[in-house]
């Protein structure tokens, strides 16, 4: 009678510890990074005063016209309707300052080989001191999940910039990736692929390195519809360009349509039968802006500043708040919390081992020293274990 009773305890611990830990059900997830694009436009809507500068009067008025709003909360939904209406709603916000939510980049150099590797390494890598396309030591948790079974040939990467092959260093990993102004050249190409490799060639990118993220959008499209892979990553890099040109009013146009990128792409996850309602997408940024009307164009550490990025030398504090960045989550795992307030203040090398877990991966297995997923009670929502066949 004892023997069974102790039985009885054992299995109400048991029963007890299962139901206590998480169970993920998406298959599926998007990742997607929008390069320096400032939580203060995210948040707060755009800059009035940025503006209103004497080199923007051409488009002020049309600018404030598509975006203005009677409230903060409008002027943000007018920016970014996906991420205000749909996101807000039914996900998760991280990282606006105005309501004691924050997240920062874990690295030295705040700009953007060596976020985009905390983002995918889950940890900051002082080694990577540059842009140079010099291929990543590192093993990111694409590269990683690639060799993982269930996951061999499901795992693709699209990218705007051309470093992304160095970054995710393409010659070990051997993954599928997209970036720069490749053409797609994958077995079994559509016509409409096809054209969208000639339109990519006829149509001039206004940089050298970073295409149009029209394109890269496109093909992730329709490579998503051509192979169906399970893990996606797409990082779309208009924003820090037309930043960087001190093009204020292209800069929020960008960052607009990049919103109507994030939808265009759910939108069609959600048509199709192996994502709708089993894909979580996480969106984040690889560094953030300087604060002021002077620097907001600009992004830097002290230490970049004297060196890489010795170009800022002026500013021996490097450009104060461009080590701020946000993240915006949703999907069946994510706790539909809105904004979060009065919050920890996270890290952007914890993106890496928040996306392993809501895969049902172990991020200690993937890597040992690295930033730790985002909690269950910040981030995590436990679900029903996914029964799908």
């Amino acid at each position: 009678m004892k023997q069974l009773k102790r039985i009885a305890i054992l299995c109400q611990t048991l029963l007890a510890i299962l139901l206590s830990s998480p169970a993920y059900s998406a298959d599926n997830v998007l990742i997607i990074s929008i390069d320096g694009l400032r939580w203060q436009e995210v948040f707060r809507g755009y800059e009035a005063s940025l503006l209103e500068q004497p080199e923007f009067t051409s488009h002020a008025e049309i600018m404030a016209h598509e975006f203005n709003g009677q409230t903060l909360n409008e002027k943000r939904q007018k920016l970014m309707p996906f991420l205000w209406n749909v996101i807000a709603k039914d996900g998760l916000l991280i990282g606006n300052r105005d309501k004691q939510s924050a997240m920062e980049v874990s690295n030295n150099w705040w700009f953007s080989y060596p976020g985009y590797n905390e983002i995918l390494t889950g940890k900051a890598d002082p080694r990577i001191d540059s842009n140079k396309p010099v291929a990543n030591p590192n093993v990111t948790f694409l590269e990683w999940l690639n060799t993982q079974q269930g996951y061999e040939g499901q795992v693709a990467a699209f990218g705007s910039w051309d470093v992304f092959p160095a970054i995710i260093n393409t010659k070990r990993s051997n993954l599928p990736l997209n970036a720069g102004f490749m053409p797609a050249d994958w077995a079994g190409l559509t016509p409409y692929v096809q054209w969208l490799n000639q339109l990519q060639s006829d149509i001039p990118s206004p940089w050298h390195n970073v295409r149009l993220d029209a394109f890269t959008v496109g093909f992730a499209q329709e490579y998503i519809r051509a192979k169906q892979p399970k893990v996606i990553y797409v990082a779309l890099g208009e924003t820090d360009d037309f930043a960087h040109d001190g093009d204020y009013p292209a800069y929020l146009s960008s960052a607009h349509r990049s919103d109507q990128f994030i939808a265009r792409l759910w939108q069609q996850l959600q048509s199709m039968a192996q994502y709708k309602d089993n894909t979580n997408l996480v969106i984040t940024v690889d560094h953030g802006r300087g604060e002021t009307n002077e620097t907001w164009q600009h992004h830097a550490s002290p230490k970049a500043t004297r060196g890489y990025l010795d170009n800022l030398a002026q500013y021996e504090m490097g450009i104060v708040g461009s080590n701020q960045v946000w993240m915006a989550a949703i999907g069946p795992d994510i706790a539909p919390k809105g904004e979060l307030q009065n919050s920890d203040t996270f890290s952007l090398n914890q993106v890496a081992a928040t996306v392993l877990q809501l895969l049902k991966q172990n991020p200690a297995t993937f890597a040992s020293v690295n930033g730790r997923p985002i909690g269950q009670a910040m981030l995590i929502s436990p679900s029903p274990v996914n029964n799908k066949k």
